[in-house]
This record gives structure tokens, sequence and C-alpha cells, in this order.
């Protein structure tokens, strides 16, 4: 999956409007415009499309952990340049305030199932031997099952 579905999916997840977007953009203190922001939300095939940055992404997951858990004290966490869906996941978690079992219940509504031993897995370093890459169909079903938690509803793409 790329940054964009990802973006558009926690857009409609949270049923954030553009104003909504900006603001988690400003949490992290990054000046997003309007046209970027829809250029990064219009799909691949349009032309005014434009691939939303690992950094500027990174940038509003970290907005987003701010938004619904406050800033932390001290200085702000360094911003990865490079993003993979392990890590995306793991901002995820940390927004959301989940726990291994809401996890393991979100991915059951995507009819997804997996053992709380494969889901350490993905958050644990890459240079583990157990580390296990998080893959697009894992995330895609997480988000899948974040929606039908969070709002009920199949996508409507």
């Amino acid at each position: 999956m790329i940054n964009n579905d990802v973006m558009r999916r926690i857009r409609y997840i949270f049923d954030f409007n553009d104003k909504q977007m900006l603001d988690v953009f400003a949490q992290a203190e990054y000046p997003a415009t309007t046209a970027q922001l829809h250029s990064w939300l219009r799909k691949e095939e349009e032309t005014e499309f434009v691939r939303i940055t690992d950094l500027q992404f990174a940038l509003f997951l970290n907005g987003l952990i701010n938004l619904k858990r406050g800033k932390r004290e001290g200085a702000p966490a360094p911003v990865e340049r490079v993003l993979t869906n392990n890590i995306i996941l793991m901002k995820l978690k940390i927004a959301l305030n989940l726990q291994a079992e809401d996890i393991l219940a979100i991915m059951e509504k995507s009819d997804f199932r997996l053992s709380k031993h494969e889901l350490s897995a993905l958050f644990r370093k890459p240079g583990n031997r157990h580390y296990r890459e998080c893959q697009d169909q894992f995330l895609r079903n997480f988000l899948k099952g974040l929606q039908l938690k969070l709002r009920g509803v199949a996508e409507q793409d």
C-alpha cells in the first residue's frame, strides 16, 4: 500500500474533514496546505495526484498521535525518513492506545486471524530473529477492521 492509500483510509475511518486533516499536520508542526492535502488524497490515476513522501506521512502519523494522546514532554521524537508497514502499524497502535488484545479483536472483525505471538513479531526491531515484516494484506485488514470497529460500515470506495 502506498502512503496516500493509508492516509485516505485514515481520513475515512475518523471522518476527518479538510480542516481536521490540516490540524493533524499542524499537531506535528508541519504547515500542510489545502492544495497539498487535496493532491495527496486524489487517486493515482487522477492527473493532480501527488505521492506523499515518507517524511510527510510520518509527520501526519505523529500529528495523529499528538491529537489522540497529547504531546509528549521534552524534545520531540525524531521523524522517520523511511516508513514501513510495521512503523505505520506501530504509530496507529500508539495513537489509538491499543493493546495486543485490541488489535487481535480488530483483526477478527476483518476475518483475519493470528496469534498473539505472530502479532508481537510485527512490533519487534528489524534485527531481532523473531521480527516479521508487516505485509500490505495485514495492514489493509487492520484498517478494514478498525473501520468496522469505529464506523461500523464497510468501505465506500
